[in-house]
């Protein structure tokens, strides 16, 4: 950086929904920050070796997520080359931004960069009947509003020596684990095998034919107060599962898996 130029600042976000937000609150705001996001969920599939290629061997049968090696490649080596000033934007309660984070401290090493944990912030709202009040606590930067990030510009903080060694060990213990899931939990981010969701899917389906939509956002929405641990397309794949075990009817075209129906097999 040349002597006397403007420090610019980079933020990052743990998925392309936080970052249309967040873009909107700081053309709103007024700056001209950049924002770069993170195109990956490392809650789930395998995170070791740290291959991009194996990201996308993985994503290939399970979503249309073409491009995602070079897209991976290419976010990584945006921030190797950056002097920008980095702000990491996360929640510990949302699965995939805190696996994301975690894989963030670990692969930046002494690198320093700052952050902004929205865990639990609640935030003023007026309603269109002239109610106010405040909202819940926030559980994710994907689902915040524009308004609300903006609000929470300037809040960011260096991430200490201790938190990262910290942050780090934590993402080495997963890789090693290498498991199916990293859901979260009061003690944090943890390992779950293939079949965590699959006693929710079963509780949350019933003796009546239900559309697979349907069931998959009543497993996403339970227990939302406090977590967001799972995406639909792999909640798709336990239902998948669960069919070719028996316990779970299907009804439909399964060339065209998500238009058909699903009951269980009383």
């Amino acid at each position: 950086m040349a002597v006397g130029e403007k420090i610019r600042t980079l933020h990052i976000t743990p998925g392309p929904s936080a970052s249309a937000s967040l873009r909107r609150a700081i053309r709103e705001a007024g700056r001209d920050d950049e924002v770069l996001s993170f195109c990956d969920d490392l809650s789930c599939g395998p995170v070791d070796p740290d291959d991009p290629a194996l990201r996308a061997a993985w994503w290939a049968p399970l979503d249309d997520l073409k491009g995602i090696e070079k897209d991976i490649r290419a976010f990584w080596d945006r921030v190797e080359a950056t002097d920008d000033r980095l702000v990491v934007w996360y929640a510990r309660h949302a699965s995939m931004e805190h696996a994301f984070f975690l894989c963030w401290a670990d692969r930046l090493g002494e690198h320093p960069f700052d952050v902004v944990d929205v865990t639990g912030r609640r935030f003023p709202f007026i309603r269109r009947d002239g109610f106010a009040g405040m909202s819940p606590p926030t559980l994710a930067v994907g689902i915040m509003n524009p308004d609300a990030l903006k609000s929470l510009l300037g809040c960011e903080r260096p991430f200490t020596a201790p938190e990262r060694q910290t942050a780090r060990q934590h993402w080495r213990h997963l890789k090693r684990e290498n498991a199916h899931f990293r859901i979260v939990t009061a003690a944090g981010l943890v390992s779950a095998p293939a079949h965590h969701f699959d006693r929710l899917i079963l509780d949350q389906a019933t003796a009546e034919w239900r559309t697979i939509r349907r069931s998959v956002g009543d497993v996403m929405g339970h227990d939302l107060e406090n977590y967001i641990q799972v995406g639909d397309t792999m909640l798709l794949t336990r239902i998948v599962s669960l069919i070719g075990e028996g316990k779970l009817l299907v009804d439909g075209d399964q060339r065209d898996i998500w238009s058909c129906r699903v009951r269980l097999s009383t």
